[in-house]
């Protein structure tokens, strides 16, 4: 297990309320948001994008997981998938990781709670967000996109805000904004906008920042 609870916004696709339950119980820290059929997946996703999807396979109404996964992926393609199921054939879960609209990662029923954390953790920490930003810097090594000062400046306004994300997800308690703007080279007024995007984003807790931050 890893020492620092994960704080996560959750969509859950899952027909059984035990299985439900399990999770909701072994990540307290997490939001949640339960659905248990694919059209209701698509309809919270688009309500409220999370930071990270649980996906089962078998749902409610003889749906399918992997039927619904382009149309989340298509949603939310910066969200990571972890698809969970007992049922799944080796060809299908290759399937399921692979092409443009695949899952990060596919877990076994039934789950062993630690690799779900583990994938959880890494999930959260270098897919989505992360993916985008190495993307992004790719591009411009290659020239395949402008490269002006507004694009690096966004480039790296999202690089530092997900270098954020990581280094405080675990805290509820407000940072040192000064030794935060000296590692990152940037003003302090930076680092409290920066803060303040990812707790409207629901990325951090409210509580991280100060009184005087609140947005």
């Amino acid at each position: 297990m890893t020492p620092t609870p994960i704080r996560a916004r959750v969509l859950l696709v899952e027909d059984d309320p035990s299985q439900a339950r399990l999770y909701q119980q072994a990540f307290p820290e997490c939001r949640f948001t339960w659905v248990r059929r694919a059209s209701e997946a698509v309809a919270a996703l688009e309500s409220e994008p999370p930071e990270v999807i649980l996906l089962d396979h078998i749902l409610e109404g003889g749906e399918t997981g992997l039927a619904v996964l382009p149309a989340l992926k298509r949603l939310a393609a910066h969200v990571p998938v972890i698809v969970v199921s007992g049922t799944l054939a080796i060809a299908e879960q290759i399937h399921a990781l692979s092409g443009p609209q695949s899952a990060h990662y596919v877990i076994e029923k039934p789950v062993d709670l630690d690799v779900l954390e583990s994938t959880l953790a890494t999930a959260l920490r270098d897919c989505g967000l992360g993916e985008a930003v190495a993307a992004l810097r790719s591009l411009e090594r290659a020239e395949l996109i402008e490269s002006g000062e507004r694009e690096r400046l966004f480039t790296e306004r999202l690089a530092r805000q997900h270098e954020l994300a990581k280094q405080l997800r675990g805290s509820t308690s407000k940072p040192n904004l000064s030794q935060l703007a000296q590692e990152f080279a940037v003003d302090r007024r930076s680092i409290r906008r920066d803060l303040q995007d990812l707790v409207s984003r629901g990325q951090l807790p409210p509580e991280i920042l100060g009184r005087d931050d609140e947005v």
